[in-house]
């Protein structure tokens, strides 16, 4: 079933924010470039204005030897820095360098130093002839309203192309969404373009062909091997039960076909969980009420072979009313699973069995698990088996949601199956109520969760 998740960040917004930060960083550059143009122009009808009134200047002393009145009239010539209006002479003095002087009360200076036959200073005071100041407001609001129609401008061309650049992307990922094992798409890539969404279509329309081809593959081998494992193994039970019934039979081949009849039962449970788990895969099984002392006794019946020869005894503390809120096919995979490893890796004294209030408790002795023992193949130093029940437990719990824990303390091994619920408790004496030893479980259980 598909998750139907929405992305965090959509590629379309992404474009159209990309759009419109592009027109607005271009729309402040040429704001930018725009004001220093006018301002650059202002300056530079100034200084042309002054060098014609230099050039002028110096033609009439060198005729006359003294300094005629400038032609404009807000134009001065000064012979002495101290005598420049707003205190320029100091100032000029600090920065000899500077043209360009803000007066007091608005005034605005222009200055241009004549050096032949003697020095002397032009001075133009340019406030009544400013064009780019007073209209400083006005240019400022409109490069602002016109950044903020390119940017909307960009808004709207960027979301018309960024939806028509993602709808083909949009249809696929919807698509790919959507699809399950059992029901794959095909033939979609054929109605996208020939562009980068299209190779990315027709690589997925492979991978999802060689994907069905695999389901097909895989359920067909699950149908078969429930057929062709089955029928053999059924043969050689049946004929180990009547070859077991023959009085004639010498002592030690009554023992061996005892032997071969163990081996094939527990091959048959293993064929039927792997099968039944295969088929899980492609059919969840929904949740449903299940009694847990049947469930656990049919698995303790179907493993007892597993002690014969051994000092061990059964606790079993779940009582009638304890029920669990699970698939009864998986509960019964990880039941199964973990009573058959506890028989068989139990070493001596008591395999205690408990319910508790969200789940199953198992404790026997024997060797603690690992990570490593928890995958599959992997058999535990007592193991004698094919290494496959932990790992098939640990993956239904992983499906599931039934939390797996393990502990060991003193020789002793504790298995915790936390389930979605449990109702009804087991009498005194199990964990939780009155009469449960603190700091152990019952069977001398370690505490380890």
């Amino acid at each position: 079933m598909s998750a139907n998740i929405a992305p965090r960040r959509r590629l379309r917004h992404r474009l159209m924010l990309s759009f419109a930060g592009f027109a607005l960083l271009v729309a402040t550059l040429y704001g930018f470039y725009a004001v220093v143009f006018v301002y650059l122009v202002e300056d530079q009808m100034f200084s042309g204005l002054l060098q014609q009134e230099a050039e002028a200047q110096g033609t009439h002393h060198a005729k006359t030897g003294h300094w005629r009145t400038p032609a404009l009239p807000f134009i001065q010539v000064h012979q002495d820095p101290a005598t420049l209006p707003d205190g320029l002479g100091q100032r000029l003095a600090a920065e000899p360098w500077r043209r360009e002087f803000a007066g007091e009360d608005g005034r605005h200076y222009h200055l241009l130093r004549l050096d032949a036959p003697e020095r002397a200073w032009l001075v133009a005071e340019v406030s009544q002839q400013l064009v780019v100041r007073p209209m400083r407001s006005g240019i400022a609001q409109w490069l602002g309203w016109s950044g903020l129609a390119v940017v909307l401008l960009a808004l709207l061309i960027g979301a018309w192309l960024s939806r028509r650049m993602t709808a083909p992307l949009t249809e696929l990922a919807t698509l790919v969404d959507s699809a399950t094992p059992a029901r794959l798409p095909h033939g979609f890539a054929e109605r996208l373009p020939d562009d980068e969404v299209g190779v990315l279509a027709r690589t997925l329309e492979r991978l999802m062909a060689r994907i069905e081809d695999f389901v097909t593959r895989e359920r067909e081998f699950t149908r078969d091997a429930s057929h062709e494992l089955r029928t053999p193994l059924a043969v050689i039970r049946s004929a180990c039960e009547r070859m077991s019934l023959r009085e004639d039979l010498a002592t030690e081949l009554r023992e061996q076909v005892a032997y071969i009849h163990q081996s094939v039962q527990q091959l048959e449970r293993t064929v039927s969980t792997l099968l039944t788990l295969a088929r899980e895969e492609h059919e969840r099984e929904a949740p449903t009420e299940v009694a847990l002392l049947p469930l656990l006794e049919r698995a303790i019946i179907d493993h007892a072979m597993l002690l014969e020869g051994r000092a061990i005894d059964v606790d079993l503390q779940v009582p009638t009313s304890a029920k669990a809120y699970a698939p009864p096919t998986a509960l019964q995979i990880v039941v199964a699973n973990l009573v058959g490893n506890a028989f068989a890796h139990a070493t001596a004294g008591t395999i205690s069995i408990t319910a508790i209030d969200d789940g199953l408790r198992i404790c026997n002795s024997g060797t603690g698990l690992d990570a490593e023992t928890m995958e599959p193949f992997v058999r535990g130093v007592d193991s004698a088996g094919h290494g496959l029940g932990l790992a098939i437990v640990r993956r239904v719990c992983e499906r599931h949601g039934f939390e797996f824990q393990s502990a060991s303390l003193d020789g002793r091994v504790e298995v915790l199956v936390r389930i979605n619920t449990v109702e009804g408790r087991p009498t005194a004496g199990a964990t939780g109520l009155p009469g449960a030893p603190p700091g152990r479980a019952p069977g001398g259980c370690p505490r380890g969760f």
